[in-house]
């Protein structure tokens, strides 16, 4: 296997690194000739001094080496993993090689205003620790309106009457041209009926009511979880606005008391990520980054760098 880079990752390289934090490493490796004839090219190798009993300690490594078929893949998808090696500074790289030069060197060919997967990651987390009540003032607004109407309604009978606003968007359509009402991330088509509608929105804010409720208390809440979704909302922010991820990141210092449970989370941790979470959204629809990767360049870049460094 011949290594293209390989890294140092994880908290380490955002610079949010306690005396608890075990080493992680990222990589990239070359497959083999045979690997490439036979269509066998694994995503990636994996080795851990850990356990699945017990948490990682400070003296455990985690290692992961990706193909060049699967990080160009996760790059392409704007995965979050592959935009931080990207940026990983030189005194990061524990190997290095003139192919991962050149693949730094076009890192913003892989750079579009549709970074779902940084913006998809920190919203999940800010949903599964009810972040910001005006989410659920929103599920609720909806739930006492369709409480309302007949069971046998369509939501599309009452289009124009439907409750909108922050979180309540109306202006897309599914592939088949149906308008979609879409309420705190969850979509209906317009000929949805209230009957199907109601129970959903009920279950999710029950659900959604008491996760809140728990924040409020700084009760069951993964501060690592909420610092990670902080950290990549702050890292598309900066590459929406900069066109780059600086590290170690501006910001540690803050993440690093997130992580550690040392701020309130619901006077502080999460005002901060919803304020964050909606700057980015804004940002994304403003940006003049393409709406896409160009595939064929990455497809073209494999091809000849398959034929020149294996075959």
């Amino acid at each position: 296997m011949e290594t293209i880079v390989k890294m140092i990752f994880g908290s380490h390289l955002y610079g949010t690194a306690t005396p608890d934090s075990d080493m992680d490493y990222k990589g990239i490796f070359m497959p083999s000739k045979r690997g490439i004839i036979l269509g066998n090219i694994p995503k990636s190798y994996s080795e851990t001094t850990g356990n699945d009993r017990s948490k990682n300690s400070a003296e455990d490594v985690d290692t992961e080496i990706y193909s060049l078929h699967y990080f160009i893949k996760l790059a392409c998808e704007g995965q979050t993993v592959a935009l931080d090696m990207l940026h990983a500074p030189d005194d990061m790289l524990v190997q290095t090689s003139d192919l991962w030069g050149h693949i730094k060197q076009h890192r913003e060919r892989f750079y579009t205003s549709n970074l779902s997967a940084f913006v998809g990651y920190a919203r999940r987390q800010a949903s599964k620790y009810g972040v910001k009540g005006s989410r659920l003032n929103a599920a609720k607004e909806v739930i006492d309106f369709l409480k309302m109407m007949p069971p046998e309604n369509t939501l599309g009978e009452r289009w124009n009457c439907l409750p909108n606003g922050e979180h309540i968007h109306m202006d897309q359509k599914d592939d088949k041209g149906f308008r979609l009402y879409q309420v705190c991330g969850k979509k209906f088509q317009e000929t949805a009926r209230v009957g199907y509608v109601l129970p959903i929105m009920e279950k999710f804010y029950d659900s959604y009511g008491a996760r809140a409720k728990q924040a409020e208390e700084n009760k069951g809440i993964d501060f690592k979880a909420i610092s990670h979704a902080i950290r990549a909302a702050l890292q598309v922010e900066q590459l929406l606005t900069e066109k780059t991820i600086t590290f170690p990141l501006r910001d540690a210092e803050f993440l690093k008391s997130v992580k550690q449970g040392k701020v309130d989370y619901s006077t502080v941790a999460a005002p901060y990520l919803e304020t964050l979470m909606d700057r980015v959204e804004v940002l994304s629809k403003e940006s003049d980054l393409p709406q896409k990767v160009d595939r064929k360049f990455w497809d073209d870049f494999i091809v000849n760098s398959v034929e020149r460094y294996v075959l």
